[in-house]
């Protein structure tokens, strides 16, 4: 088990749709939870996740239930998570991660995104090996003895607690446990009604890169155009 401080990097672009881009994520989530495996989150641990993004978004109890319900219809998109794997500028490793009705035109707009910015779309393993899928809980961390919560939680499968950091730079605390652990960790911070404001899977670079601040930059233009993307989920990348 190890100890972890992240400081999540700043987005350096800011962009006017951030939040309907985060409500259209949340939704598509919801959709393939719903589908997978039903409309009531006390049944379906992948839904109750994603309703916990929702409030951490702050996305509207009127969209939430718009969402569930659709997903419930005969009429929703069938939505598939594909990843495309890649290097960026500068050889930073890069995974993306997309909800998609339509294979062939996510494969040529993110093949287009990376290319327009100087990196290059790989195959299918050709970075993964640098990331670990991994459970990620984000808490607001007030009244939390980390500590006590890391001795309690080892049990439940936490492999690594440490400080993080929310968009607008608010503290959080950041609990991590391998993938196959994160049913066991959600229903453990559940039963003790702890302040979660995210659940996620996440790839987790084991070998960070850093960069100077120009070149680091030319690859955060990257991550911002492929986030802008109507199909791309979440980027994941191995810059500090």
């Amino acid at each position: 088990m190890g100890r972890i401080f992240e400081t999540r990097k700043a987005t350096m672009f800011a962009r006017w749709n951030k939040m309907a881009k985060a409500f259209t994520r949340i939704s598509k989530e919801i959709a393939i939870s719903v589908k997978a495996g039903g409309p009531d989150p006390a049944n379906n641990p992948a839904l109750r996740r994603a309703l916990q993004n929702a409030r951490a978004a702050n996305m509207p109890k009127d969209k939430v239930e718009g969402a569930i319900k659709r997903a419930s219809g005969q009429d929703q998109k069938a939505y598939e998570i594909v990843l495309y794997e890649g290097y960026g500028p500068h050889g930073v490793a890069m995974v993306v991660e997309t909800a998609t009705d339509n294979v062939v035109r996510t494969v040529a707009n993110v093949r287009m995104h990376f290319k327009d910015h100087g990196g290059n779309l790989g195959t299918a393993g050709s970075v993964a090996f640098q990331f670990q899928k991994m459970g990620v809980f984000r808490l607001a961390p007030e009244g939390l003895d980390a500590d006590a919560l890391e001795l309690d939680l080892i049990d439940h499968g936490l492999e690594e607690l440490g400080e993080g950091q929310g968009e607008n730079g608010e503290k959080q605390l950041v609990i991590r446990c391998a993938f196959n652990n994160f049913g066991h960790l959600q229903a453990a911070l559940e039963e003790r009604k702890l302040p979660i404001l995210s659940a996620e899977s996440e790839y987790v670079a084991q070998t960070p890169v850093e960069l100077p601040e120009e070149q680091a930059t030319e690859v955060l233009k990257l991550v911002d155009q492929l986030e802008q993307d109507e199909d791309v989920q979440r980027v994941f990348h191995n810059l500090r």
